[in-house]
């Protein structure tokens, strides 16, 4: 059984190829914004790698945000064209939970009883998450929190939490509590191959004509201004 597995919700470009509920191969790109030139490559790489075509793949996986407009729309069209085109079922998987499941994978949980607040970064002070518990549940509703000195304060003061993604390296100043613990832990494709084995061997398929990703705030435009001389 194989897997595409493509996250673009953050400035990471991550693709994968899962194998029999394994990661296969793996492209991932940290050093900025460049999705819309990376992804096909990236794709094509993976899969000439490990001598396979699209016609070979059982599902496409895409992150479903929330996360920045501009990659998730170029990950999300991109997974569409190979299910329209390869007749492929597409699941989608939450960004955040992705992050958790990263974390989990890469045993930075420093105990069981630790909860996980995945962040990505939404600008400025403000970061899209919610709360995990060290097994991937979900415990809060996905929100666009602006961070200050008190967030997290009534659970900090219950138990640790770790923080992870690329929005929690600019929380790290104001979240002084003793319970507040950070892990270098980004995006990557690899995250997204437990919560979608979970929901291929459940059926949770997405309609590819209909389903847009969790943006949670709407796209806005600026216009550049002017220097007046």
């Amino acid at each position: 059984m194989y897997f595409l597995l493509i996250e673009t919700g953050t400035a990471v470009c991550s693709i994968a190829l899962a194998r029999d509920a394994q990661i296969a191969a793996l492209r991932e790109n940290k050093e900025g914004r460049a999705h819309a030139q990376l992804v096909a490559p990236f794709i094509n790489e993976i899969l000439h790698e490990q001598n396979c075509t699209i016609a070979d793949i059982d599902a496409v996986v895409v992150s479903e945000g929330p996360g920045s407009y501009t990659g998730l729309r170029v990950g999300v069209s991109t997974a569409k064209g190979i299910c329209f085109g390869a007749q492929k079922p597409l699941i989608a998987v939450n960004s955040l939970l992705s992050l958790v499941h990263a974390a989990i994978d890469s045993h930075e949980l420093p105990s069981p009883g630790c909860l996980i607040a995945p962040m990505i970064d939404a600008r400025r002070m403000e970061v899209y998450t919610a709360l995990f518990d060290a097994q991937g549940n979900q415990l809060s509703g996905i929100t666009a929190e602006i961070i200050d000195e008190k967030s997290f304060a009534g659970t900090l003061a219950r138990q640790p939490v770790l923080f992870i993604g690329d929005g929690a390296g600019k929380c790290q100043k104001l979240l002084q509590h003793p319970n507040a613990l950070f892990a270098g832990v980004t995006a990557t494709a690899a995250g997204m191959l437990l919560p979608a084995l979970d929901a291929f061997a459940q059926k949770k398929f997405v309609d590819a004509a209909y389903f847009e990703p969790l943006y949670l705030k709407d796209f806005v435009t600026t216009v550049a201004k002017k220097k007046i001389l």
